[in-house]
């Protein structure tokens, strides 16, 4: 059997779910043109031709993890408490990460960075929670800028689901940090009524 055409849609797409397979079981730095074009049946000059190699390929996939994460995010159900619908998003954001380590990987592992800035776009997957904590500033249970608000819960996010994949924390002990560490730091932006109503509401260790 010959190899597929270089220029067909279906060979890219072949391309990429090749590539997002490899890196859920190996690393990055080792998944290379031949061996994603090996896996695909198909020559490293469809790789090229097609993606332009291998930033392409890894950019492709990134791509896929980004609208992965924002329709994982957008189906968190909206409450009448933008604190509670924060905490929903960041806990979704824990699971996506957990149950896609090789997407995170290529999401957050230095291919792509956070750059939060005044504008949003519609499937970026912060808009969610850049929405949650507008309105949450606006109630107001929470006082400052919500990109910066945004930024300092990614960040947290960020090192307790790489620790987690990382296995520094085993389940029990990243679901209590999870918990305690979100809250602290929603608290960290309160207002001060609702700082009160949080530490009263906060379940016992």
């Amino acid at each position: 059997m010959g190899r597929p055409r270089t220029n067909d849609a279906t060979v890219k797409e072949r391309l990429v779910e090749c590539t997002t397979e490899l890196l859920a079981t190996r690393p990055q730095e080792s998944v290379t043109v031949r061996a994603v074009a090996t896996a695909a049946g198909t020559s490293t000059a469809a790789v090229y031709s097609l993606l332009g190699g291998k930033d392409g390929l890894i950019g492709a996939v990134r791509d896929r993890a980004v609208t992965s994460l924002f329709q994982a995010l957008t189906a968190v159900p909206t409450s009448q408490d933008p604190l509670t619908d924060i905490y929903a998003l960041a806990t979704a954001y824990r699971r996506w990460g957990l149950e896609h380590s090789h997407l995170y990987s290529v999401l957050f592992g230095g291919v792509q960075s956070f750059k939060p800035s005044g504008t949003v776009g519609t499937s970026d997957p912060i808009r969610p929670l850049i929405a949650a904590i507008d309105r949450a500033v606006a109630e107001p249970v929470l006082d400052g800028q919500a990109t910066s608000i945004a930024l300092s819960l990614w960040v947290t996010l960020h090192g307790l689901v790489t620790l987690e994949l990382a296995g520094a924390l085993d389940t029990p002990t990243a679901q209590a940090a999870f918990r305690s560490t979100i809250h602290a730091t929603l608290r960290g932006w309160t207002t001060p009524a609702a700082f009160r109503s949080l530490r009263q509401d906060e379940p016992a260790p």
